[in-house]
């Protein structure tokens, strides 16, 4: 019998609030370029306050990947929180409309408000983040379902949650039920700082709780501070049955069961970098739910990552069934 879901995502239910900014206007606001930022409530409403023409999308980079699943077909559910209010709301039901189980419903009363992250774009397309987590960080284990992570062929855990120790308890829950019942667990590192602050941590979930990881370089090699992207790949590949590595215009590495395949990248000059990764980790995962060979899972991944960064905004908007279908994938 068939489960619930294919995939079912964990992570940071985020508004992404995107608007075109000239690197004068990073300086003058003091917005670091090229990174994520987390901010406090004030700032974020700074930062809002001076945005024009924004674009609002649900994101957080879990979300991200599953929209770009849904595009595939896939049967997908997510958990998250968000607060009921009016971004929350719109969150909730954009998951909906994207063909996502939005699971846990709304929180009303006297909690945070619903994060939004103001993401503004250079000319050149790098995108600067300044995140304000609001109650999506509060996520906990008595926010995953045991029926939903049963339920699920596939789970994928967002490495930004792991800062507080309840998001490390509800990433173990979600891994252990899922797993139990036979599904796989994954995370995606999402971010080098993360591993930095809590590194025996992070090393521990990999190599007993996970069936896959997916990082690109900066993040494979801030789990063991080698400065040696082979060094450091060989030890997660140790400790974990497939390990994926994005590498830019280099390409893609992935390491399965001692099994290594490397596979090239067309470079192009992107739009807007936003969700490279996180449609990236669709193309996989999609590959995987549905029984594909590793390397044409890494295909798959980097056909919807080129797909995302043609234009703006971090969901795909082509077709990428028909994509795999013209690159000859399916």
């Amino acid at each position: 019998m068939s489960k619930t879901y294919q995939v079912v995502g964990i992570g940071n239910a985020v508004v992404d609030v995107i608007a075109r900014a000239e690197d004068a206007f990073l300086d003058q606001m003091g917005i670091q370029k090229g990174i994520m930022q987390l901010v406090e409530r004030a700032r974020g409403e700074t930062l809002y306050a001076a945005m024009t023409e924004r674009t609002q999308t649900p994101g957080g980079s879990v979300a991200n990947t599953l929209a770009g699943l849904g595009n595939l077909g896939l049967r997908t559910g997510f958990i998250g929180r968000v607060h009921d209010d009016a971004l929350g709301r719109f969150y909730a039901d954009a998951m909906k409309n994207g063909g996502t189980d939005f699971v846990n419903a709304p929180i009303a009363g006297g909690e945070l408000p619903t994060s939004r992250s103001m993401i503004f774009v250079s000319p050149d397309g790098e995108r600067s983040m300044n995140t304000y987590l609001g109650i999506s960080a509060e996520l906990g284990p008595e926010d995953v379902s045991e029926d939903v992570a049963s339920q699920a062929e596939i789970v994928f855990l967002e490495g930004y949650l792991f800062d507080k120790d309840k998001g490390k308890d509800a990433f173990i829950r979600t891994a252990r039920t899922c797993r139990a019942a036979g599904g796989k667990a994954g995370i995606a590192i999402s971010d080098p700082f993360c591993v930095e602050r809590h590194r025996a941590d992070f090393l521990d979930l990999i190599e007993n709780e996970m069936d896959y990881v997916i990082g690109n370089e900066a993040e494979i090699m801030s789990l063991y501070q080698n400065n040696d992207l082979e060094a450091d790949l060989a030890a997660v590949a140790a400790i974990c049955p497939l390990v994926v590595c994005t590498r830019s215009g280099d390409g893609v590495s992935i390491i399965h069961k001692g099994e290594r395949v490397n596979i090239p990248v067309e470079k192009v000059v992107p739009v807007d970098a936003t969700g490279a990764g996180d449609q990236f980790a669709a193309g996989f995962l999609y590959g995987l739910a549905t029984g594909r060979d590793t390397e044409t899972c890494g295909r798959m991944g980097c056909v919807a990552a080129a797909e995302v960064i043609s234009h703006i905004g971090p969901r795909p908007e082509a077709d990428l069934q028909q994509m795999f279908k013209t690159a000859g994938l399916v």
